[in-house]
């Protein structure tokens, strides 16, 4: 079955949606929770869609703010660095080709460095407008990078239609009142408004005052 949507603006997350980065991040998240005691599936369950800082805190809640920064610093720069195995999530890079004319962004929890490399890995065009760490006082789960996305494209949040593949985005998405489209195998357990596999099942139309999004 085929569904349509209409929209005026694409807002997309990076890792797990347009690359997929798994291997890096989880080898590099289980290196710094070992030294803590710290079960994996915990962390991996907190880590994705957040900037590093947030999921350190949430992971040791006592523990002082100004080292999770620190450490969260010293993580985007291996992230950076070490990109093997970072590869396009299917359907990627023809997506950000259909979207070009089209209102769009990028809205991430890595900063640039971490952004220009992931997405260099991959062989992915990054889209003009991008929303990174540097420029959100809030993480997702907070909707502020997606809301901000939107103003700067000057268009209302509710012709907005986001693609996302955790928890925390997909909750940022709804919560800034955008149609989200869950991305990936567990998605759907976070409650997008629809769901694909990965972004070969979607399709993009241009139509009056916006564009058509057909899922398969």
């Amino acid at each position: 079955m085929t569904t349509t949507l209409f929209a005026r603006a694409a807002l997309l997350d990076m890792d797990g949606t347009l690359v997929d980065s798994t291997a890096v991040v989880e080898r590099l998240w289980w290196e710094w929770a070992a030294p803590h005691g710290l079960d994996q599936d915990t962390v991996l369950q907190t880590v994705h869609g957040r900037q590093g800082w947030q999921s350190m805190s949430m992971l040791l809640p006592d523990r002082d703010h100004a080292i999770n920064l620190e450490e969260n610093q010293q993580m985007l720069a291996r992230e950076s660095a070490e990109t093997d195995g970072v590869i396009e999530i299917p359907g990627a890079a023809a997506l950000l080709s259909a979207l070009q004319g089209v209102p769009h962004a990028i809205v991430t929890s890595a900063d640039v460095a971490l952004m220009n490399a992931r997405m260099g890995a991959a062989g992915l065009q990054i889209p003009t407008l991008a929303i990174t760490a540097e420029r959100v006082s809030n993480s997702k789960p907070d909707p502020e990078g997606f809301l901000l996305a939107a103003s700067a494209l000057g268009i209302a949040a509710a012709d907005c239609v986001v693609f996302e593949d955790s928890g925390a985005g997909i909750r940022a998405g709804i919560d800034a009142g955008m149609t989200v489209i869950g991305v990936g195998p567990h998605a759907p357990s976070f409650g997008p408004a629809h769901h694909v596999d990965d972004l070969t099942q979607v399709e993009l139309a241009a139509s009056d005052d916006g564009f058509k999004i057909r899922i398969s």
